[in-house]
């Protein structure tokens, strides 16, 4: 990919960012800086507070996990120009001085809103930069479970029963509601905000009095709210890369320490444990790796996802849970682990998916 041996690929790796998942994008993205080869790659980090300001710094991967990357006296303020002429990062420099960057590829190392759902991804198609990862409609579709359980459906993908309800219906008809979940539903049910991301705002609940409770909790953050079936099913993931065609691994799952998967258990605790290939029969491992790439074709995602599911105890029902268009890339990540798993260890990963990045880009310019 490089056009001479002495240039090298000027790649942005984005961090951090406004969702409630800010600290595992830390972690995420050092990943990628530790891994970029940089015989071929100039590594460039821009870190977004969580107030949404955007910092070009010289961090560290572990100054970036650890959040005092924030401190550091070199950071400069920085934006991605939207203005195709540019095609890079403008810096605002000490001296009051404006500095333009060509950037040849970005990796959007964002977990969850204003990152992985579409917003970033529709600045960068703005700006003509490739990109890593799902475009802006699999990003936004994918991040709202409503419309991507309706996708599911439509193109066949079997899902858990669910439901969903706005605000002003809610708060028009909240018994309505109630009842509709419970005789659509039965107990237990999951009650999740539409669009906050990973395990945030989620409740498991058996009764009305907690349903009502958990509606609460979940329009706290956002004004859309999913309901959805409790599976007594194992929770496997599938990765999957690339599209014409998409390729996905075999899954593997994740023995979790608490009743369900929740945010510390999957970030800070490490007390969940990785098994792969997930312990399926061979026929059910393949027949979880079909509906992976089918659900990504479907919702019309490239670059990577990784695919949730459970596969139902007694019935052996593989049920799709949700898509992620930028998983995890820490050291107990699925995704990573999955790849790897395949024969395609993280630095390689990386190159692949840069590569993908960039046809994308040339097959919509020409």
């Amino acid at each position: 990919m490089l056009s001479d041996s002495e240039h090298k690929m000027s790649v942005v790796v984005l961090f951090g960012g406004m969702s409630s998942e800010h600290e595992v994008s830390r972690v995420s993205a050092g990943t990628f800086v530790d891994n970029l080869d940089r015989a071929r790659y100039e590594v460039l980090t821009v870190g977004i507070t969580r107030e949404g300001r955007w910092l070009c710094t010289e961090a560290t991967s572990a100054q970036m996990a650890d959040g005092s990357w924030e401190e550091l006296p070199g950071n400069m303020p920085c934006v991605i120009s939207p203005d195709r002429a540019d095609h890079g990062m403008i810096l605002f420099t000490p001296s009051g001085q404006v500095e333009k960057l060509h950037v040849d590829v970005v990796i959007p190392s964002l977990h969850g809103l204003w990152g992985e759902d579409g917003t970033v991804q529709g600045l960068l198609e703005l700006a003509g930069i490739p990109y890593v990862g799902c475009g802006v409609l699999a990003s936004a579709v994918c991040m709202d479970k409503a419309v991507a359980n309706a996708l599911f459906e439509a193109n066949g993908v079997p899902h858990t029963r669910w439901l969903a309800a706005d605000r002003w219906e809610i708060e028009s008809d909240l018994e309505g509601v109630c009842e509709g979940v419970e005789k659509k539903l039965g107990w237990p049910v999951f009650v999740k905000p539409a669009n906050a991301g990973s395990s945030v705002g989620i409740s498991k609940v058996s009764s009305r009095d907690e349903l009502k409770k958990a509606i609460d909790l979940a329009l706290e953050n956002d004004r859309k709210v999913v309901f959805e079936a409790f599976v007594d099913g194992q929770e496997v993931e599938c990765a999957v890369i690339g599209s014409d065609p998409a390729v996905a691994t075999r899954p593997g799952e994740i023995l979790a320490g608490a009743e369900f998967y929740t945010y510390d258990d999957k970030y800070k605790n490490g007390v969940s444990q990785t098994v792969i290939p997930a312990h399926l029969p061979e026929a059910k491992l393949d027949e979880v790796k079909t509906y992976a790439a089918m659900a990504y074709t479907a919702l019309n995602c490239e670059g990577l996802a990784r695919c949730d599911f459970f596969v139902e105890k007694n019935t052996g029902r593989v049920l799709i849970n949700e898509i992620n268009t930028f998983p995890g890339f820490t050291a107990i990540s699925m995704y990573p682990k999955l790849m790897e798993h395949e024969g395609t260890p993280v630095p390689a990963l990386i190159d692949h998916l840069i590569e993908l990045a960039l046809e994308r880009t040339e097959k919509q310019h020409g």
